[in-house]
């Protein structure tokens, strides 16, 4: 037996390491659960600014329960049961290595509507919802646990998956990098892929879901109604045009692990709804300048995102789309093309773009008071950038001299005149 697993895990080792390679892998497992923390912590003071920095240590009842642990493995398995039902289209992805192409039932938004429905049963029912803001650290800490179970699962499996179900970058050989970056590309349970139903299902529908009732709390002001608003949109959107993400770099490149789990299950819906979070104890008036200004930047940010990533997903599945033949290209010694005239002849990424002028338009809402309610844009434009460089690398080893002459017609990567 021990011959045939030390057999099983030899195999071809990757060399080039991200996120700071092994270091920097071991830094982040700790950093980012602690980054989460501190930011709830700050919320819920009365004056969160730098001065009160850093946060009081909570106490152990505060961070941990046993029946808020059972409410989020409950809402995980919820979800997973809504991801079964057997609605919506199955459509195939992008060709693996080997050749052979996973299938994927679309149904995101069908799991999106009926849990709605749910929590509006529950509302009418006078179920008390106010629970969740009131035991929110608690949740999250419970979410931290179940993505590091879910993540040691995903690690100890991938030691038996065959070489061609691996990731590009998901094994080094080092348990810690690749523990944290993902060895097995798509993992699943039979038909049930535990990546793609993680992306989009518990942390995203969660994150509009903790909004709507952070929501309730607020009288609603027009402030909590913009940031719930713009956040509702981008997440139905996401769920509408779910499909796309199946080319997305999370599913084409990155294995599952550590890194996408935590991201998936505790970071988007624990600190992408920290302007909510932020705005039920500190409360900001908008004058209907103001207002009519903020909703016209989302609708902006919201027609580039839209726009650039419906050219890109259908120029991806089928670059020979009548509908597409207006568009201007570079051929690739691969065989594939490269888009450089419309939106993506204006900066490489601007998908990226419109992200960004959403993003600064879910935190006007709450005000110049503190910098924290603008922790989202921070983070989220170090992301992009750090994820425009991880493009950028792939595809220059990837085009050669196509990628060169495509930087040098379309100049800006994200930012135009500026970056």
């Amino acid at each position: 037996i021990a011959d045939n697993f030390f057999r099983k895990v030899s195999v071809e080792r990757s060399t080039e390491l991200e996120f700071g390679g092994r270091i920097g892998a071991f830094f982040m497992i700790f950093l980012l659960p602690t980054i989460t923390v501190i930011l709830l912590l700050m919320c819920s003071q009365k004056d969160p600014s730098l001065m009160n920095f850093p946060p009081a240590l909570p106490s152990l009842d505060a961070v941990w329960d046993v029946q808020v642990f059972g409410l989020v493995v409950l809402w995980f398995f919820f979800q997973a049961l809504l991801y079964l039902l057997p609605v919506g289209k199955v459509v195939e992805g992008l060709p693996l290595r080997s050749g052979k192409r996973l299938k994927y039932r679309i149904n995101g938004f069908y799991a999106f509507i009926l849990t709605a429905l749910v929590l509006g049963v529950a509302h009418y029912q006078g179920v008390d919802l106010s629970y969740i803001h009131a035991n929110f650290l608690q949740f999250s800490v419970s979410a931290m646990i179940l993505s590091v179970l879910l993540s040691l699962y995903l690690y100890v499996r991938s030691c038996w998956v065959p070489q061609e179900d691996l990731a590009p970058a998901g094994n080094s050989g080092n348990v810690i990098y690749d523990f944290f970056i993902g060895r097995e590309l798509n993992p699943r349970i039979k038909s049930f892929d535990l990546k793609y139903f993680c992306e989009l299902r518990p942390g995203l529908i969660g994150w509009v879901s903790i909004s709507y009732i952070l929501g309730k709390l607020d009288a609603p002001s027009p402030a909590m109604m913009l940031v719930n608003g713009f956040q509702l949109l981008y997440v139905a959107d996401a769920l509408w045009n779910e499909e796309a993400i199946l080319t997305t770099i999370d599913i084409v490149h990155d294995g599952f692990g550590y890194m996408l789990a935590f991201g998936d299950l505790v970071w988007v819906p624990f600190t992408y709804s920290l302007q909510s979070f932020y705005l039920v104890n500190h409360p900001s008036a908008l004058s209907l300048t103001w207002l009519v200004t903020i909703i016209t930047l989302n609708l902006i940010g919201y027609f580039v995102f839209r726009k650039a990533n419906s050219q890109k997903n259908a120029f991806r599945r089928n670059p020979a789309d009548p509908k597409l033949s207006h568009l201007r290209t570079i051929p690739t010694a691969t065989g594939k093309s490269l888009l450089v005239s419309g939106l993506w002849g204006f900066v490489r990424h601007p998908n990226y773009l419109g992200d960004l002028i959403m993003a600064l338009a879910w935190s006007l809402p709450c005000g110049f008071s503190h910098i924290l309610p603008y922790f989202y844009i921070v983070y989220f434009t170090c992301l992009l950038i750090h994820r425009d460089a991880r493009d950028e690398k792939q595809c220059r080893r990837k085009y050669g001299s196509a990628w060169n002459e495509y930087c040098r017609q379309v100049r800006y990567r994200i930012f135009p005149g500026i970056y």
